[in-house]
């Protein structure tokens, strides 16, 4: 039932109209709110071909179009949904020089290059609808006067509950036991000999946002020892009713976790973090879920991390680079738990996220600013967490 409320309430937000006008803020080199007139606005998203007639909720995909097409063509604009966004022949470049609004997302990313920036001349506004926004150069879109939003909090929820079903599948080594069904076999002991409790184990998150202090709330009736390392230390009394302790030396606090769990942004600083060096100082048989970036990671350290046992398990949806090629590496090291880039594009999730970029478009059409969470580039100005 709450699923169900969920839902309605989504879906309500993306079909309610909005009736209220304010005036029009500032300007920038390029309007940080909507120039007038119709607007020519473009969507990438992943195709779901004959799925998207299987969940009318399913509002993600190109054929659905994030649910909001009649509503903008109705107003007079145009909306151009495509899945195609690679190399110079693709759907998306022949839209780069007149588009004003471009909407990606982070599931099916199209790279927002600086030099697609540049192409852009009519570009005002870039939505990512999702969390996560490292697709875009965000330096070029600041340099260039353009705003940069995303639907802050909208996959919350699904990420965190994504994160803590990975680390049950690595801490119960369930992915061998399916194998072994689908191959016809039955072998306890090669499931058995590396299979743990949850209770009593130290689970410590790289970076305490929303997501991550979510994941330590769900963590908690588990009764594991929770730690976590951020930039910022979360107030003392959330500190206390989640019974996490805060670790100020990331390196100090990796050689005591059983299971590291990456919830951090990718930027300049954190490309490349958990290298060779960094790994060897975790507990040898330390299991790593990553739903953040893909390339926060050393690729061929978590090889052969992997595969020398000083990592026990890694599981993810989240690669480097999207889609990821077949012959990347990740897929064939052993004890993975990896998917496509999945966690946050759960159908509620997808309504979520929907219904947050249609209400920025329509505050963007008014002249209103967005919730201040949401601003990922404003006035030149990178959120802090990217900076």
């Amino acid at each position: 039932m709450a699923m169900k409320r969920v839902a309605a309430s989504a879906v309500r937000a993306l079909t309610a109209s909005a009736d209220s006008t304010s005036s029009a803020s500032s300007t920038l080199t390029r309007n940080l709110h909507a120039s007038p007139g119709s607007k020519k606005i473009v969507g990438v998203f992943y195709k779901a071909n004959e799925y998207a007639k299987m969940n009318p909720n399913f509002v993600g995909c190109v054929e659905r179009a994030l649910g909001i097409r009649d509503w903008l063509e109705l107003r007079g604009h145009q909306y151009i949904v495509t899945d195609d966004k690679e190399g110079p022949d693709c759907e998306l470049e022949k839209h780069i020089p007149d588009l004003h609004v471009l909407i990606t997302t982070p599931f099916h990313p199209a790279y927002v290059t600086a030099e697609r920036i540049k192409r852009a001349k009519n570009l005002e506004l870039l939505l990512t609808a999702g969390i996560g926004s490292d697709h875009i150069d965000l330096k070029a879109a600041a340099e260039a006067g353009l705003t940069v939003a995303e639907v802050t909090g909208s996959n919350v929820v699904s990420v965190a509950e994504d994160e803590l079903m990975r680390i049950l599948i690595l801490v119960r080594n369930f992915v061998t036991g399916y194998h072994q069904v689908i191959n016809g076999e039955w072998n306890v002991a090669a499931i058995a000999y590396r299979e743990y409790d949850l209770e009593g184990k130290t689970v410590g998150t790289v970076g305490a946002g929303r997501i991550g202090k979510l994941l330590l709330q769900r963590l908690k009736p588990f009764n594991c020892n929770l730690l976590y390392h951020d930039r910022i230390r979360m107030d003392p009394e959330l500190e206390n009713q989640i019974g996490a302790k805060y670790e100020e030396d990331l390196e100090k606090m990796l050689p005591k976790c059983d299971i590291v769990v990456i919830n951090m942004p990718l930027t300049e600083k954190t490309r490349g973090m958990f290298n060779k060096d960094l790994i060897a100082k975790m507990k040898k048989g330390v299991l790593i879920v990553n739903n953040a970036r893909g390339a926060i990671m050393d690729t061929q350290a978590v090889v052969d991390a992997c595969s020398s046992g000083q990592i026990g398990g890694y599981g993810g949806d989240v690669w480097n680079p999207q889609p990821s090629p077949k012959d990347h590496p990740w897929r064939y090291m052993p004890n993975h738990a990896m998917t496509p880039h999945i966690s946050g594009t759960s159908i509620d999730g997808q309504l979520r996220y929907a219904a947050g970029v249609k209400d920025m478009l329509d505050r963007y059409f008014k002249g209103e600013d967005f919730p201040p969470q949401n601003y990922i580039v404003k006035e030149g100005q990178l959120a802090s967490q990217y900076r």
